[in-house]
């Protein structure tokens, strides 16, 4: 079975995982309700996308 030769360092690994990062959601206010919202969703407060109410199926 393949083994490493020599132990990875601390800094290599770290260089590697520098992409393993958070980032805050894009939020853009609602046109009808002014209300923060995901783009290319449906407003959860109001029910408005594009200019139109979307009835849910629940």
């Amino acid at each position: 079975m393949a083994v490493p030769k020599r132990r990875i360092s601390k800094s290599r690994r770290d260089k590697r995982r520098t992409h393993w990062k958070l980032e805050k959601p894009n939020l853009i206010s609602c046109p009808q309700c002014h209300e923060l919202k995901l783009p290319h969703r449906v407003c959860k407060s109001c029910g408005y996308y594009k200019g139109k109410e979307i009835v849910s199926n629940e």
